[in-house]
């Protein structure tokens, strides 16, 4: 049986366990976090996006996981610039047209703040520029895809965390935890 692990991925850390940057530019990376050997992760998360990252050493499930044929949904909590109305929550849920072809269509929904941990470094306060939050589930997996279509809508994101993969949740794992859990055979 392959192992899983649920990893919440501060801000800032690299979805690898090498930083293959530049010479000397010493960034996070997972090898900071998870001392567990022969593991991967199964899909990223931008170094700028927070939240929820598998990694297993089956390569079958990394597969699943990470492959968009297999839509597994993922729900991102989103902190977005300005007041999201429903015109907006709907051109969302229809799916978007960005450079590289309309979105599958994503349950959108607006949510109250939730009660997550303070981001470092935090979001940028502005007095005059209201924003608002959003449950988004997308089956899909583009570069960047998120960020896109909320700009997309006329709302840029602020803050992007990943909470939920399929039946995998953030539940009880503050940034840079960790822990491992059973696979059901049905999920490989």
């Amino acid at each position: 049986m392959g192992r899983l692990i649920l990893f919440n991925k501060p801000m800032g850390v690299l979805s690898q366990f090498t930083d293959k940057g530049s010479a000397g530019s010493q960034r996070a990376t997972l090898s900071d976090f998870v001392k567990v050997p022969h593991v991967y992760p199964a899909g990223r998360l931008d170094r700028d996006s927070e939240g929820l990252l598998l990694l297993t050493d089956d390569g079958r499930l990394q597969a699943r996981i990470a492959d968009p044929r297999f839509k597994l949904a993922k729900t991102y909590l989103v902190q977005v610039e300005g007041e999201i109305g429903e015109e907006a929550l709907c051109a969302l849920r229809k799916g978007v047209l960005l450079k590289d072809g309309m979105t599958r269509p994503a349950r959108a929904e607006s949510i109250a703040a939730p009660d997550l941990w303070p981001r470092d470094p935090p979001v940028r306060f502005r007095k005059a520029v209201p924003d608002s939050w959003l449950a988004l589930t997308i089956s899909e997996g583009r570069n960047r895809q998120v960020r896109r279509m909320t700009a997309a809508v006329g709302h840029p994101t602020l803050r992007l965390v990943r909470w939920r993969i399929g039946d995998w949740t953030l539940d009880g794992l503050a940034p840079g935890e960790w822990r491992e859990v059973t696979v059901r055979s049905e999920a490989r």
